[in-house]
């Protein structure tokens, strides 16, 4: 039997190993899903110093290869090793830096505004305590309903006290105790991410060479050549959706904060990175900054939270017909439906991380969909049924 006639066989043990693979992941998936998760979990909490290490070498890549680029024309061609590691070392003290002074210049803006926040509530409470009193005196049909409240507040505060409060206190303990020990894993594991992310940085030109060895080395080479093409694509479009979003984040946030100091609304520093760091996300970013934002103005004044609803309102106008569009452009190539599915969907998943990686993720997840798609069409000779799509499109 010759190697031509042995490749059926081989082909239909390795589908029904495919298939026998498939229903044992599913299986897994649908009755262990518990035990599945929770490794899953763990896995992830022994990762996270590696996966922090490479989401910061991702983000500072592009900058690297800036300061190389500009290295190696002063350094000679021998010194192309010096030039990486210069290059590294320079991006990794810039993004040091400038994480350092807008520290610096936020967190005091912040804290001032908070304890002026602080300082005004009781005021605001002795005001509203008093127009209460007055309002009290003046009709006994809400006294009378006013004092039924409060007795029956007072009762199920203290039965929450005794059912409540009191069996789960050492619970509660156990749980800020937790947070605590989170926040300081969180700090650990964001510094060895960093030197992880040095080594990563370093040595970035050789990982990609291995992988595309290994790639070319287990995949027909037009297999490997369709994968590396959507790699590329993957690249540019998180690092040009990502990047082109903190900038048009951190324009928002300044021009918030010009305006604010305009219009005067209180607190301008404290709304206005509110606002910037909410609109990281796409689509619900500036309603989500304005609904605390707005709370926290109404604080000292309702009248001024009206007004900067309307100036987010205003804002958001700005930002997604002018602003955004100029710095994006049409980058994911979505529509507005995918976008939307995209952020509630990797949102539940992942949290606020994935309502900012959601779209471009999904943009790439729709690329190879639609180039399978396409490729099916061809290979079953429908090329017509996609020209009709394209003339029902125009």
């Amino acid at each position: 039997m010759n190697s031509n006639d042995k490749k059926p066989y081989i082909y239909w043990m390795l589908t029904i190993f495919g298939a026998i693979a498939l229903s044992t992941v599913f299986f897994f998936l649908i009755f262990r899903y518990k035990e599945f998760s929770g490794a899953i979990t763990k896995l992830m909490g022994i990762l996270k110093p590696l996966i922090y290490g490479a989401a910061i070498a991702y983000l500072l890549k592009p900058m690297c290869n800036v300061y190389e680029r500009k290295l190696a024309e002063v350094l000679p061609d021998k010194r192309k090793n010096l030039a990486n590691a210069l290059a590294v070392t320079g991006s990794m003290l810039t993004a040091i830096i400038i994480v350092y002074f807008l520290l610096m210049i936020i967190i005091p803006q912040v804290a001032k505004s908070v304890s002026t926040l602080i300082n005004i509530i009781p005021s605001k409470l002795d005001d509203a305590a008093k127009w209460l009193d007055e309002t009290l005196k003046q009709d006994t049909v809400i006294t009378n309903y006013i004092t039924d409240l409060y007795v029956d507040v007072k009762d199920n505060f203290v039965n929450w006290m005794s059912n409540v409060l009191s069996p789960n206190l050492q619970n509660i303990v156990e749980g800020v105790g937790l947070q605590i020990w989170n926040s300081v894993m969180f700090f650990k594991n964001l510094l060895i991410g960093l030197v992880v992310a040095v080594y990563l940085l370093i040595a970035r030109r050789k990982f990609s060479k291995h992988s595309k060895l290994v790639l070319y080395g287990i995949v027909k080479k037009k297999w490997a050549d369709m994968i590396m093409g959507e790699l590329r694509y993957a690249d540019s479009m998180f690092v040009g959706f990502i990047n082109g979003k903190l900038l048009d984040s951190a324009i928002i946030g300044v021009i918030c904060y010009v305006c604010s100091l305009i219009f005067k609304f209180p607190n301008a520093m404290l709304i206005s990175v509110i606002v910037g760091v909410t609109n990281i996300i796409p689509f619900f970013g500036p309603f989500i900054g304005a609904v605390p934002s707005a709370l926290v103005i109404f604080i000292e004044s309702p009248v001024m939270a009206l007004w900067f609803l309307i100036f987010i309102v205003a804002l958001q106008q700005v930002d997604g017909n002018i602003i955004g569009p100029k710095i994006l452009g049409n980058s994911t190539g979505l529509s507005s439906f995918w976008v939307l599915f995209s952020i509630l969907v990797f949102g539940g998943m992942w949290g606020f991380i994935g309502m900012v990686i959601g779209v471009p993720l999904f943009a790439v997840i729709y690329d190879i969909a639609k180039k399978l798609v396409l490729h099916g069409l061809k290979r079953n000779g429908c090329e017509d049924m996609l020209e009709g799509a394209k003339e029902e499109k125009t």
